[in-house]
This record gives structure tokens, sequence and C-alpha cells, in this order.
């Protein structure tokens, strides 16, 4: 494979071809806010927090989905980045449920973290409260649509991983949400294996196993990380 060379906040990098904006500036010790990407999984652009700017394109686009160029110049602060990567999670609190005060992942919750780091303390549009309702029929597990912030995390994990497809996106717009085999209750879903990859892929106490309360979940992606690496390295085989 070749390489490509560009220049990140000014660093230089050097990375294979076919890499994303988002690994180079990883490579560079260049730290982007992300939500829907995790490690592992393919990525879609969903969350739109990594978007960057580019020298001689006149639109911002996500570092996680771009792939590299020969003498790309990218900006991954600015002011308008900030400002749009602030208003994204405005829009994420004002669009859902969130109240951090009565969640099991308060304290550690990416989305949580991203707001306390781009500096939100309010939104500016108004809350739309939208009803949307608990399914607890998993004997293990719970999914409380109010929390989820349709990263497609949950989906793409047991996909490409597990390989049980048990998750997907139904409805569009405001009506979108993730569901369990073809809009079954969880409990009744007989390709799910129960692993709880979902919930320890998921960013936010979206979906969380039962019996635990405030401040209680902890999500432990490093058994994401560890099933692919030992499947790439052949280390661990099913």
């Amino acid at each position: 494979m070749s390489v490509k060379t560009l220049k990140i906040d000014g660093i230089d990098v050097a990375i294979e071809e076919g890499s994303t904006i988002l690994d180079a500036a990883k490579e560079a010790g260049v730290h982007i806010p992300v939500l829907c990407h995790l490690e592992g999984i393919s990525d879609v652009g969903a969350c739109r927090l990594c978007l960057v700017e580019i020298k001689g394109i006149n639109r911002l686009l996500p570092a996680c989905v771009t792939e590299v160029s020969e003498g790309m110049e990218v900006t991954t602060q600015s002011s308008q980045l900030q400002e749009y990567r602030k208003m994204v999670i405005e829009l994420l609190f004002s669009e859902g449920n969130h109240v951090c005060a009565v969640c099991v992942s308060n304290g550690n919750c990416q989305l949580q973290d991203v707001a306390i780091e781009v500096g939100m303390d309010h939104t500016r549009f108004p809350y739309n409260f939208p009803k949307r309702e608990v399914d607890i029929s998993h004997p293990q597990f719970g999914i409380d649509h109010n929390r989820c912030i349709l990263c497609t995390r949950c989906v793409r994990v047991c996909d490409e991983i597990e390989g049980a497809h048990v998750w997907d996106v139904a409805g569009r717009g405001a009506d979108a949400k993730v569901i369990t085999g073809l809009n079954q209750p969880w409990g009744q879903v007989s390709a799910c294996t129960s692993c709880g990859k979902c919930v320890d892929a998921c960013p936010t106490g979206s979906i969380f196993r039962k019996g635990s309360t405030v401040e209680e979940m902890i999500h432990d992606h490093s058994k994401l990380d560890f099933i692919v690496t030992a499947r790439e390295k052949k280390e661990w085989l099913r």
C-alpha cells in the first residue's frame, strides 16, 4: 500500500492510503471528539461531531469517513468547528429526554463528557420532550429510548462483531429509533445471544443491564477491542 502525506493542524503526518482523517489525527496525537465512532466497527458519520475543515474545500467533512489524500491540509480546531460541535450536542439534548441526575451512566457517559468538552451549559433550542418507550422485556438488559442518540453503535457491533443482526433502525426523522427483531420486544427476539456487546458499545445509558442504578453502570469498551484484535491476529477463533 502507498503512503499519503498530509498536515493536520500544522503537524506533518504520513499514513497508509485508505486511512481516514480520524486515523491520521490519532497518528498525529490530535484529539477529535466523536460519539458514533468506536474502534473495531465500521464508521457511518452519524453524529457529525468529527467535522473538520479541509483547505480548498468549502464545506465541512466528517473525519471518520473521509479518506486522506496527498497534500491534504486539515484543521480540526477553529471557532467555526467549536460552534458546530456545541450546536450538535445541544440538539442531541433538546431532541431527547436526557436527565443525567437519574441515569445509570451519569458520570460515565460519552455524551456527557463531550458536552463538558465543548463547553455546553445549556441549549439554545426548545426541548421536544418526545414520548419514548422503555423496553425491559429482555431478562438481562433493557433499552430506554429516551437516552438514545441514534449513533447506531449497537446495530453495528451486533452485526459486525457478534453476527446476530438483532438491531436495526426504523422510522425517519424525529420518528427514527433503534429496534430489535423487526420491531419485536427485545425479550422475544430469538436471535439475541445475550452477549451484552450492545450494552458495552452504547455511549449513553440507553442500553443498560437490569439492576443498575444511578451512576452505577460502567461501559467496558476494552472487551470489544479485545475481540476485534484477537480475531485480526487469529489469537482467538470461534
